[in-house]
């Protein structure tokens, strides 16, 4: 018997919006931490809310990549890119991301990490500061995974040097 006024929808129909926004979730986190890691507080917030207008308009794509936080990240970079690209000492300060434990960091590392080339700041935060591999940071950067260790490898140099650690 026919129903009344009831319309009965497949499955896929009704679980792929809700396994979007629970996959969307999911990456969300570590891609905000990111873009705000990298591109300081407020050009982050914007980055992130373009990569997440971008995956939801692209959910097909997106969600069939094997690196789509990377993938996201420089979609958000690049749809902010006519913004200033560096930022203040002390908005470097204010945009301390959540830690589980305070962390004892140099008073002068906020300052060393701005006197680092843009590419070399990127690969020291991405890698060392967010825990992204090689590979994931080559990804969101747009780069080989060569260039990366390069950038990180330069980058550490000039902080230890700057923090007074090595000597030149």
């Amino acid at each position: 018997m026919p129903s009344r006024g009831v319309r009965v929808s497949d499955d896929r129909e009704t679980n792929e919006p809700v396994r979007f926004v629970a996959w969307l979730e999911s990456i969300a986190p570590r891609l905000r931490r990111a873009l705000i890691g990298y591109l300081g507080h407020e050009r982050g917030q914007e980055a992130f809310s373009e990569a997440m207008a971008f995956a939801w308009q692209n959910q097909d794509q997106v969600m069939g990549l094997d690196q789509p936080v990377g993938y996201l990240v420089r979609v958000g970079t690049s749809r902010t890119r006519s913004r200033r690209l560096t930022r203040a000492p002390e908005e470097l300060a204010a945009n301390n991301t959540v830690a589980a434990e305070p962390i004892d960091i140099d008073p002068g590392l906020d300052a060393a990490l701005m006197r680092l080339t843009a590419r070399q700041r990127a690969a020291v935060v991405l890698v060392n500061g967010l825990g992204w591999t090689y590979d994931e940071a080559a990804n969101a950067l747009g780069i080989s995974r060569g260039s990366v260790q390069r950038h990180v490898e330069r980058g550490l140099r000039h902080l230890r040097v700057e923090l007074g650690d090595v000597e030149p």
